[in-house]
């Protein structure tokens, strides 16, 4: 009992404090990379070149205990905390750099949707990584290789990081460190509090952003709730006998490859008709699969799978691109405010404030609803209660994925129609 109460006291003080940092960290590294006087954390590409190794090293982390934990012991809580704070901030810090970078190497639409295609094809690459893992660890029954797996994967990571460090150029990279604390009533330098505050409410104080904001929040919603029920609800909505394991795999293994696919074929799209009005159209999308599916009803199993693989795939497929209206939220804000250079950190990092809590809220409430009828008990193995007892539960779940989508799709659907900056990709060169 001593070591179940020590395990669990060691995770939910792990979460705590990994819920701070997560929330903190965005705006904070955001706004040190935009008024830092340090060119490691002010460049672009010097903050991607000096935290790679950084990354790679917080990645390794988590898989090479300090020493051999017994059960309970509080150095693996501490590990835990560490290895998650580690990996998180410097996950930050360089990705905010690369999103930064995105908006700030070129403002034309043409250029953005090139890098949109590049990072997409390095996904789809990139993911191949787990089917390797697999492989060469024999799904982790050899740990040993495992852990030289992911030594492996470190150092190609970092490889690639540094090539993007030391080759990448942006339109600002001999731009002065910008000085917005003149304009405010603190003048105690780039990093004072009162100069953080202003120039957050500066970027919250435009519509487009509290639009887009707003909308991607409840895509973060949709995208949690999809990544973390659609294989539970496949497996309870749909008998064994409906569909093979091979086809539930290949379900399953759409949501990984199918996205980036899916963006790759709507370059020519994009480039026409500009993010806007693709991004609605997947709303639209949504909203009208998921009430078309309700009112099918959760017998029709072919089209159940086939609505949950493609509702993930679109929803996954839509997100990939919302680095385009940030970009340009980061070009107005130029604008705007005459800055001698753009917040493309602090808009990505506030952003982020925002949204990433959407990522723990949809698993909690989900899993709230669901309890109440009798979720908790699913997989009980002291006993085999009659399945009869879970229809309760498959109608909660049901109802769960087709009215959780419809109604993201037209709060979306009625916020990102506010959004402003809509012909962005008729302007060739800005």
């Amino acid at each position: 009992m001593t070591l179940m109460i020590n395990f669990v006291f060691h995770a939910c003080l792990s979460q705590v404090v990994f819920m701070v940092w997560n929330a903190i960290n965005d705006p904070l590294f955001g706004y040190i990379q935009d008024n830092s006087k340090f060119a490691c954390c002010s460049r672009r590409q010097f903050s991607i070149l000096y935290g790679a190794p950084l990354y790679a090293l917080a990645f390794l982390l988590p898989w090479f205990p300090w020493k051999h934990y017994e059960e309970g012991d509080w150095l693996s809580g501490v590990h835990l905390i560490v290895a998650l704070c580690a990996f998180d901030g410097l996950l930050t810090f360089v990705l905010l750099a690369q999103c930064a970078l995105f908006a700030e190497i070129s403002t034309r639409h043409e250029s953005r949707l090139q890098l949109i295609k590049y990072n997409q094809v390095a996904t789809l690459i990139g993911s191949t990584s787990i089917l390797f893992c697999g492989l060469i660890s024999d799904n982790m029954e050899n740990f040993a290789s495992f852990q030289a797996f992911t030594v492996l994967v470190a150092a190609l990571a970092t490889g690639c990081m540094y090539y993007t460090g030391k080759y990448s150029t942006s339109q600002y990279e001999q731009r002065e460190i910008p000085t917005e604390s003149a304009n405010l009533e603190n003048g105690d330098g780039a990093l004072s509090w009162s100069s953080v505050i202003s120039l957050t409410k500066q970027i919250m104080a435009e519509k487009n952003f509290l639009f887009f904001v707003t909308m991607n929040f409840f895509q973060v919603f949709h995208l949690a709730f999809c990544n973390n029920f659609m294989m539970i609800f496949a497996d309870n909505l749909i008998p064994k006998d409906v569909l093979s394991s091979s086809i539930r795999s290949i379900m399953y293994g759409a949501g990984f490859i199918c996205p980036q696919c899916l963006v790759l074929l709507s370059h020519a799209s994009l480039k026409k008709f500009g993010y806007y009005r693709i991004i609605l159209f997947s709303f639209y999308f949504e909203g009208i699969a998921a009430a078309v599916m309700f009112f099918l009803g959760p017998e029709c199993y072919y089209l159940l799978a086939f609505y949950l693989t493609t509702n993930m795939v679109i929803v996954q497929a839509s997100f990939s691109l919302f680095n385009l209206p940030l970009a340009d939220i980061v070009d107005a804000d130029l604008i705007k405010h005459k800055r001698r250079s753009p917040l493309s950190s602090m808009v990505f990092g506030t952003n982020a404030l925002f949204t990433k809590p959407a990522q723990s809220l949809a698993p909690m409430l989900v899993v709230t609803i669901l309890n109440q009828f009798g979720y908790e008990n699913l997989n009980s193995e002291i006993a085999q209660p009659d399945p009869s007892l879970f229809l309760g539960l498959h109608d909660a779940m049901f109802y769960l994925i087709c009215l959780v989508p419809l109604c993201i799709a037209v709060i979306q659907i009625l916020t990102w129609t506010h959004f402003s900056i809509q012909n962005s990709h008729l302007t060739s060169v800005r």
